[in-house]
């Protein structure tokens, strides 16, 4: 089951190539500090600006240095429905666990468009769906009724709900079912998320404290909801901060001072501003890091 700290995987760079070796060593300490599952190729691994070679390239060092320890949910969406299959084939023949399929943007899909697209990919591949919805990006939001739809689809197990609307978490669990696994998609709002009935969160703090998240969420799931205060408390400044500019620009940042990887980010994308990359240091050391 997929649950608990997922960590939204930054893609690391280094003189404009991917830098795999930072990447699989990242990867390596994400799983050695709890986190409980991974997400390559997502909105925080810059995906919208990886080629096709490198996307596929990604997905395969993820799943090769997790090496089945921990779930890999890979980034598989697209616009194009053609492409989602595409990615969501490429995931299902190197062992992905899942694929995290967004709802298209820059189209602007109907409704009934977006359950064609949903249906379109679960028909063609034979892989677990997450189905990510975040109007803030994508523009257009899957409403509750069309959840609903595409939870039925075959191969659709879940939703990352980024909407921020925690009322959802409840009508989307009477609509599609306890089975229908619901993970949010913001790290400030993934305890209200939890205690409506969600089951964790992709994350993109767990990027830089990922015994932390873990130890969140550990305490999320088992209901011990003091406890998950007080560890979102700690964690707070971090969940906002890393957005202070651009995702992912502030958590390469965080990420380059633990000597994880370098700042670079692609346009349009732009790295930190110096007032920015002070406030994630104060939220680091609230958060318990040190460097």
């Amino acid at each position: 089951m997929l649950n608990g700290s997922i960590t939204a995987l930054v893609t690391p760079f280094r003189n404009g190539e991917v830098d795999e070796k930072a990447f699989q060593d990242f990867i390596e300490w994400q799983i050695e500090n709890g986190t409980h599952g991974l997400v390559p190729c997502g909105t925080t691994g810059e995906s919208a600006t990886l080629s096709d070679a490198e996307h596929k390239r990604v997905v395969a060092l993820c799943v090769e240095a997790a090496a089945g320890k921990v779930p890999v949910i890979a980034g598989a969406g697209s616009n194009e429905t053609r492409v989602a299959i595409e990615y969501s084939r490429h995931a299902k023949e190197l062992g992905a666990d899942a694929a995290l399929v967004v709802s298209p943007y820059y189209n602007k899909p109907s409704q009934e468009g977006l359950f064609q697209h949903f249906k379109a990919i679960s028909d063609a591949v034979d892989i677990p769906v997450v189905v990510y919805n975040i109007p803030g990006r994508s523009v257009v939001d899957i409403n509750n009724d069309t959840m609903a739809r595409i939870a039925a689809l075959p191969n659709v197990i879940g939703c990352k709900d980024a909407t921020g609307d925690i009322s959802r978490v409840t009508t989307i669990n009477d609509l599609c079912g306890d089975d229908f696994i619901q993970l949010s998609g913001d790290d400030p709002t993934a305890l209200g998320h939890s205690i409506h009935g969600g089951k964790g969160a992709i994350s993109v703090g767990s990027n830089i404290a990922p015994a932390e998240y873990a130890a969140f969420h550990n305490a999320c799931l088992s209901g011990d909801y003091e406890a998950a205060r007080l560890l979102h408390v700690k964690l707070d400044r971090l969940h906002k901060d890393l957005f202070l500019d651009p995702s992912p620009a502030p958590a390469k940042y965080g990420l380059s001072l633990l000597g994880k990887m370098t700042t670079d980010v692609r346009l349009p994308i732009t790295p930190c501003r110096a007032d920015t990359e002070t406030a994630v240091e104060s939220a680091m050391k609230r958060a318990g890091l040190s460097w």
